[in-house]
């Protein structure tokens, strides 16, 4: 694991690698620069998705009360990761829950383009986002959506199964020129791009919490059997009191594919958890804990 001290003349350097496409081997690289500078210096369209949550994977309480979860590393983080990106992107359930600005503030930086994925046209027009005088906003919604005003550009997109496409939206973003592009929100909104095969890097934040209970910071798809898991290559980085996961999706995943864990090949078991529900009966009850999220298919 490896700690990342940020000086300003380090994250001066770093702000100057966007956009410059200059990579360089991480184990030669300072932790910040190794952490970073794939970000910044991506040269083709770049996805990130970013999740901080606590030790037992939740980003909020049920009330939905998530202050604090990060330390003030850990949010230094997520504002640097913006500050590189070109632009950022959230479904509109964190719009509501939240109203976050999507800027960056507690470094020096660009604020990028902020993206929200409102396939229904739930926004009300009245979220600070678009009142704040901050960057342009672009407010995805389907064809059929209905009209409902906003102080952003209204982006229309074919619908595609029950929401909107993903590969559809970076498409919008990349012929805007905005190609280094952060996901920073809700579970499904990242787990659809994940499943998509769209995310280049995946960020997982973990903080010494315990909450108990909440939403998960990702929401994929529920899986019968662990040898199905993905286990993407990772490098640690600690921030603070958080350690961060930074995960390479691009890299060849180390799953066992076809063998359970602790099992030989060709073995069969059904993998039992803490309540006794066996793995093909996660699914159903996996439906019933987290809400699918429709805005993006």
């Amino acid at each position: 694991m490896r700690m990342i001290t940020m000086t300003d003349a380090l994250w001066t350097h770093i702000l100057a690698l966007r956009g410059s496409a200059q990579g360089a081997a991480a184990e030669e690289l300072d932790p910040a620069v190794a952490l970073y500078a794939p970000i910044a210096a991506a040269p083709r369209r770049f996805v990130l998705a970013q999740v901080g949550q606590s030790l037992d994977g939740r980003v909020a309480t049920p009330a939905g009360d998530a202050r604090d979860i990060s330390c003030a590393e850990g949010i230094a983080h997520l504002h640097r990761c913006r500050a590189l990106v070109e632009a950022v992107i959230v479904g509109v359930r964190t719009v509501l829950m939240d109203d976050p600005r999507l800027s960056v503030r507690a470094v020096k930086g660009p604020n990028p383009v902020r993206v929200i994925i409102d396939c229904r046209a739930e926004l009300t027009g009245a979220e600070s986002l678009f009142h704040d005088g901050g960057a342009p906003v672009l407010v995805m919604r389907a064809e059929d959506a209905p009209e409902r005003p906003c102080k952003a550009e209204i982006i229309r997109l074919p619908k595609s199964g029950n929401g909107l496409d993903p590969a559809a939206i970076l498409d919008v973003l990349s012929a805007r020129g905005l190609n280094r592009v952060l996901v920073e929100g809700g579970a499904r909104t990242i787990a659809r791009f994940m499943e998509a095969g769209l995310v280049d890097r995946l960020h997982v934040s973990i903080a010494p919490l315990i909450i108990g209970s909440g939403p998960p910071g990702i929401a994929l798809s529920p899986i019968e059997r662990l040898s199905s898991a993905r286990r993407p290559a990772a490098s640690l980085f600690l921030l603070g009191e958080d350690i961060l996961f930074d995960c390479d999706l691009r890299a060849p995943d180390r799953s066992f594919a076809g063998q359970g864990v602790g099992q030989g090949a060709g073995q069969s078991e059904e993998i039992g958890v803490a309540d006794h529900v066996p793995a093909s009966g996660l699914a159903d009850r996996c439906q019933t804990e987290v809400e699918p999220c429709p805005d993006v298919a």
